[in-house]
């Protein structure tokens, strides 16, 4: 697929790692797991992933397929990679072969790691993950002594962690239901403990970090709030974030409208006065939503203007408003911040009544990407 060189995602690596550092700065000692799963939220997570080791801005890494890990892998990254779901059939011995630790959640996923890694003569190290409360992946707390135990005597496996997942710990108004998980968790991690000896205990994630220090344990596994975003507008604003990427564009076209003219399909939207509309190469196509028809805004010139009609596959409308010094060929911030104003993904999300990891989650193979460190920032 070829790429659309008048659209640029620019992922901030200094950010990126300026959000780390605020991360290790509020948790102490803990270790420190980045999550670059979805190819890093939309970030790429090849340079984040290169950017992290080489300036040891975490500790471990996160990812939801073996694929991921591979990629990793054969990009030169040698950091401790944890699959945080499990792996299935072929998956396991080639995650195994690559040093990534796998999750298990019961008897078979144990066994089978464990019959994976003999055949391959290694031994695969797996994390525990147990449900708390969220419902997804995972056997209840009170089956943990159990697996632990058939863990320590399965050959081919060593337990090195046990893991679980907040799912409201953002919501400020569900604190009972996250203490009572913290309590849950640390007291089926300590009977893991009890049964093989130290393993890395971690429950806590983006809004985990922010919010709930009883859900530290022994490592933290930061998402969202690493590329620069909130994981809900009412969790706790404890550590200062700054923005993972920047989204720019160009003006293709202009063009006057009179009034009681249309624009877009649908002829969603009427001109009230004469006034000059540009169109910009930026659509659905390369992950701009379509809910940002007729809602959303770009800066350019440091400028606010809005979205006007429906946002098109591969092209949007701007009103200029009826005097403009607009130009073909100016840049347009879509995400990002110019000297007098920003568009974040908080915004967009809110304008997409969705949240934040999805706006960055969406953007398309055509947007090209650039990744940039500040000289001077981030350091």
């Amino acid at each position: 697929m070829g790429s659309n060189t008048s659209s640029v995602a620019t992922t901030r690596l200094d950010h990126i790692r300026l959000n780390l550092a605020a991360v290790r700065q509020r948790v102490g000692d803990r270790l420190v797991l980045a999550a670059v799963k979805a190819n890093a939220y939309g970030h790429g997570a090849v340079a984040v992933s290169r950017m992290i080791e080489a300036t040891g801005a975490a500790d471990w890494l996160g990812v939801a397929h073996v694929s991921e890990g591979l990629d990793l892998r054969r990009a030169g990254v040698r950091l401790p990679i944890l699959k945080l779901s499990v792996a299935r059939g072929d998956e396991v011995g080639q995650a195994i072969a690559s040093g990534i630790t796998l999750t298990v959640t019961d008897e078979a996923s144990i066994l089978e790691a464990g019959h994976s890694a003999t055949a391959l003569g290694e031994v695969a190290e797996i994390h525990l993950k147990l449900d708390t409360g969220m419902g997804r992946i995972g056997r209840r707390p009170d089956a943990a002594p159990r697996l632990a135990a058939l863990a320590a005597k399965t050959a081919g496996v060593r337990l090195s962690g046990v893991f679980s997942h907040l799912p409201v710990a953002d919501m400020p108004s569900q604190d009972r239901f996250t203490a009572d998980q913290q309590r849950l968790f640390g007291e089926a991690a300590n009977l893991v403990e009890a049964a093989v000896g130290p393993v890395i205990k971690h429950l806590a994630n983006s809004a985990g970090v922010l919010a709930h220090p009883g859900s530290w344990f022994d490592m933290v596994r930061p998402g969202i709030m690493i590329y620069g975003a909130y994981p809900d507008p009412a969790c706790p604003h404890t550590v200062a974030l700054e923005p993972g990427m920047e989204w720019t564009t160009t003006v293709s076209f202009i063009k006057r409208v009179r009034p009681g003219e249309t624009v877009g399909y649908g002829r969603t939207w009427t001109a009230t006065e004469e006034t000059r509309v540009a169109t910009i190469p930026v659509g659905y196509g390369d992950g701009y939503s379509r809910r940002l028809s007729n809602r959303g805004r770009v800066l350019i010139n440091n400028r606010s203007y809005p979205i006007v009609g429906r946002v098109c596959m591969d092209q949007s409308m701007i009103n200029l408003g009826p005097t403009t010094n607009v130009a073909v060929g100016d840049p347009v911030i879509l995400l990002g911040r110019s000297s007098s104003d920003r568009i974040t993904t908080d915004d967009l999300a809110e304008l997409m009544e969705t949240i934040p990891y999805e706006v960055t989650c969406l953007l398309t193979p055509r947007v090209v990407r650039e990744s940039i460190e500040v000289p001077g920032e981030g350091a």
